[in-house]
């Protein structure tokens, strides 16, 4: 998967509305990935912007949004997702800010994207009526390939729930062993 943009960005953070500085990776699919550093190893937050995303705005578009301290509100870009909640973004400049605004834009746009080795280039395809899409394979020599990258996040929620079934399962086992010393008095 292909990356188009990344970089240090602001963001606020949901429940007390700090700002605190992340890696922001914005990937071909559309996912908009939000990292503690720069090293991708501490995943903090991603948003899916094909599904989710219903505008970006930047600079004095984003109302009412107060920027960190040290920027002005010309940096700013405020994600509206679907559910009516916002992601807001602070760029370090206001260049940073159109640029990661426009790439925003275009990523929630354009469908899904296929690889073409010959032309070293990306080719947007559309998506047809039942959210299908058709590729046809090239006429050039040689095999094709068909890479399928499995995301890393994804069964987070099923390996969290097992968890969840271990540690109950765990503490009935251990409270039962707290009583055994009673019994035998």
């Amino acid at each position: 998967m292909a990356l188009l943009k990344s970089g240090w960005l602001w963001r606020q953070s949901l429940v007390f509305r700090r700002w605190k500085l992340n890696w922001c990776d914005l990937w071909i699919d559309g996912s908009l990935v939000f990292y503690k550093t720069d090293s991708r190893r501490d995943f903090e937050h991603r948003v899916r912007l094909k599904t989710s995303c219903v505008d970006v705005r930047s600079g004095l578009e984003c109302g009412e949004v107060t920027p960190p301290e040290t920027n002005p509100k010309e940096n700013l870009v405020v994600v509206q997702l679907r559910d009516g909640s916002t992601i807001n973004l602070c760029a370090n400049s206001e260049d940073e800010a159109i640029a990661w605004k426009l790439t925003l834009l275009e990523t929630r746009r354009n469908p899904v994207f296929t690889y073409d080795p010959y032309d070293d280039s990306y080719q947007a395809i559309p998506i047809n009526s039942y959210q299908t899409v058709y590729i046809a394979n090239g006429a050039g020599p040689g095999t094709h390939h068909v890479v399928v990258q499995r995301d890393p996040f994804d069964g987070v929620a099923e390996q969290i729930a097992v968890g969840l079934l271990a540690g109950m399962a765990a503490g009935a086992a251990m409270r039962s062993f707290l009583w055994m010393p009673l019994f035998f008095c």
